[in-house]
Order: structure tokens, then C-alpha cells, then sequence
């Protein structure tokens, strides 16, 4: 319906900073109310993206548009008046915040578009494939981050549910993290197991 130019291309880049800062910021903001304070000893607790930024996680980001990672939040769980619970809340913030902004997002589309102007200004065109793409962008990365693969958020939920021997195992995944994750979104594996998702969740909010 609508092409991009280059203005809207560096619009998408600064929406892709900004989702990425807001997922951190809300994993830190929840810890920080839980009473665990690394966040912001550590300087998490913020929206400036340079805090934030994985090198590689925002490299993937940046080629698939909707599949990426930030740095993770430093939390201590002990802090928490309980631990368990307290990760759970924490993890499942990001792709919370995410999903939020979305929804944010689809509202202002469908004003856009409603208002008709998409189909009559450019400026209103490009407003509206920035906004489309800022949707796309936010549950892009609220899906992908809920999957069990550390360091996503989904591992970290699922590693608060796991005991003994199976947790070990699990917790040394770690070191092949990024190797599992990019192999992932190199393969057409992501698109299949993930796209279904979040179009249909795309469909639910337009």
C-alpha cells in the first residue's frame, strides 16, 4: 500500500532504538519496584539505547526488522521478597511493554488511515508506514523474546519453573546462546515458527 523512502528508513531505525530501550527500561523499572536495585546501580534504569545496545543482538535486529535483542538486565533475584515471582514479573516486562507500544502504535494507524489523509498527503503516508512498521518492530520483538532460549526473556520465565538436574542443564545453554539465536534467524525456522504468531496478533490489534 505504501513504500518507503529514506527519511522513513531512518524513522524505522530510531522506532527500532526505541522499542529496544523500552523493553529494557521496563525490565529494569519492575525490578527496581520489586527492591532489586542493580538496574540503576548499573545504569539501566534509563531510555537512552547506548545503555541498552547488544552489538549483535541489534545487528539481527536491524537486518530482520522484527527479531533482535538488547543487552540483559542485571537483576538479583534475592533482592525480591520472592525470588521466583519477582523474575517472572521482571522477564515477562519487556515483551509487555512491548505489546503495549503496539497497541499504542495500531491506534494511531487506524486514525491515520481512518482520517483518510494516508491516501492524500505524503506526509501522512509516511506517518502511516512508520507506524505500520512500528507495530510490526514491537511484536516482532515481544514474541521472539518470549522464546525459551537464554538470554531471551522466555528463559528466564521458564528457568524460574525448572528444579534440579534439568535446570543445570538448561542454565548451561547459555554459552551456545548466540550461536543457537543467530543460526535461528539465519534459517527460515524463525519466519515458521514465528510469523504465524505475530500475524495473527497483528490481525487482532488492526
Amino acid at each position: 500500500m505504501f513504500t518507503m523512502n529514506p527519511a522513513t528508513l531512518a524513522i524505522r531505525l530510531v522506532l527500532l532504538l526505541l522499542s529496544l530501550s523500552v523493553h529494557e527500561l521496563a525490565h529494569a523499572f519492575v525490578a527496581d519496584r520489586l527492591g532489586d536495585h542493580t538496574p540503576r546501580i548499573t545504569g539501566r534504569l534509563t531510555l537512552n539505547p547506548l545503555a541498552h545496545l547488544d552489538p549483535v543482538g541489534a545487528l539481527a535486529l536491524l537486518l530482520t526488522g522484527r527479531f533482535g535483542w538488547a543487552k540483559p538486565v542485571q537483576v538479583n533475584p534475592r533482592n525480591f521478597e520472592n525470588p521466583e515471582g519477582g523474575m517472572v514479573a521482571v522477564s515477562l516486562a519487556g515483551p509487555l511493554s512491548n505489546i503495549a507500544l503496539a497497541l499504542v502504535f495500531a491506534m494511531l494507524l487506524k486514525g491515520v488511515i481512518g482520517s483518510g489523509l494516508a491516501y492524500r498527503t505524503s506526509g501522512a503516508a509516511t506517518a502511516a508506514v512508520v507506524l505500520d512498521q512500528a507495530i510490526w518492530i514491537n511484536l516482532g520483538l515481544a514474541v521472539f523474546n518470549l522464546m525459551p532460549v537464554p538470554p531471551l526473556d522466555g528463559s528466564k520465565v521458564l528457568r524460574a519453573l525448572l528444579r534440579g538436574r534439568v535446570y543445570n542443564l538448561y542454565y548451561q545453554l547459555e554459552q551456545y546462546s548466540y550461536i543457537i539465536l543467530l543460526a535461528f534467524i539465519a534459517t527460515p525456522v524463525a519466519s515458521w515458527v514465528l510469523s504465524p504468531i505475530i500475524v495473527f496478533l497483528y490481525r487482532t490489534i488492526m
